[in-house]
């Protein structure tokens, strides 16, 4: 499948499309719906890819990326679920997101849930590093996702990625695409958190990432504008640019109930758009992810739908 042409003669702008349905890594069933459930969605009167297009983009759809499933049901107290089948979904994971980089396209991925994160965001490391740069990460999230499988509570490898990617957990994880780590402490900016563990408080403290970390009360007291130009300059300081991955969960189960981690107290509708098209206006993002959308759970579509908008205003779409 080519890219699809725009009606602007000369486009160089390129963005390639790939589904990660894998749900596994969660406690609860649904997320793998997700990356088919935003392309379907009617958003204000159109598919996720026409509206990409009409913001000037060469859209490409590289379909969903093969996920190897298991033929067992985890049992309690395993400290890291279904770890050898996600490692397995990694490889195709990276497969296809090389050969969108390698087209000189913009990665947009449709999750699954965070698990797929510490995958996505290895391949992506792994391509910029073959060109001698290396890459920051905005994570938004209400979780931190920095637990391993020495301090998880429920063994569910969604909360772990974040961990992995810096370097600690399951050495299958933290050695993806042969090196380690992924990201530079100094390079992660982390949005929106107000649900962590103890161990994982206590690892941002060792970590010295306090100042990486901008929580729900930092946000209600500097707010989502200072917060997120705050998260850019972090990311921004590498040299090759910086990836993007965005747990829906971030938001107020109010204006997204469709996610299987829900939380209260999370950012607006409008914050989020606000994030995202600052970080697009500001420049340097190389990769957007969205993930945890969860169709089994969501209302009406709401989730799903929001989902798609928050797809465009990472991609540039303004009110005027």
């Amino acid at each position: 499948m080519s890219f699809e042409k725009v009606d602007f003669p000369g486009t160089d702008k390129k963005v390639g499309i790939v589904g990660v349905p894998l749900g596994y890594g969660a406690g609860k069933k649904g997320s793998e719906l997700g990356s088919t459930a935003i392309r379907l969605a009617n958003i204000r009167d159109g598919s996720l890819a026409s509206h990409i297009a009409e913001l000037g983009y060469a859209v490409k759809d590289y379909g969903d990326v093969e996920i190897v499933k298991p033929d067992y049901v985890a049992k309690n107290g395993d400290t890291a679920k279904y770890l050898k089948e996600i490692i397995a979904s990694y490889g195709n994971v990276s497969k296809s997101l090389k050969e969108i980089l390698h087209e000189d396209a913009f990665p947009v991925i449709l999750g699954g849930d965070h698990s797929v994160a510490a995958g996505t965001f290895s391949a992506i490391a792994s391509f910029y590093r073959a060109r001698q740069q290396e890459i920051g990460l905005i994570w938004l999230d209400a979780h931190a996702d920095i637990n391993t499988s020495d301090s998880s509570p429920s063994g569910n490898v969604h909360g772990m990625p974040l961990a992995a990617i810096l370097g600690y957990g399951e050495p299958s994880m933290v050695n993806l695409e042969g090196y380690a780590p992924k990201l530079n402490p100094k390079f992660c900016a982390h949005v929106g958190v107000r649900d962590l563990d103890l161990s994982e408080k206590r690892r941002i403290r060792e970590l010295g990432l306090r100042e990486n970390f901008f929580t729900m009360s930092d946000i209600d007291r500097r707010g989502m504008l200072v917060c997120i130009e705050d998260a850019i300059k972090i990311a921004s300081q590498a040299p090759g640019g910086y990836a993007v991955t965005f747990d829906v969960d971030i938001i107020d189960p109010r204006f997204a109930p469709g996610s299987g981690t829900l939380v209260r107290g999370g950012i607006t509708y409008r914050e989020a758009h606000l994030a995202l098209e600052l970080i697009h206006e500001r420049g340097g993002m190389r990769s957007f992810e969205i993930v945890e959308v969860n169709p089994m759970l969501d209302q009406n579509n709401i989730t799903v739908e929001l989902a798609g908008e928050l797809i465009l205003s990472a991609l540039g779409k303004t009110i005027l």
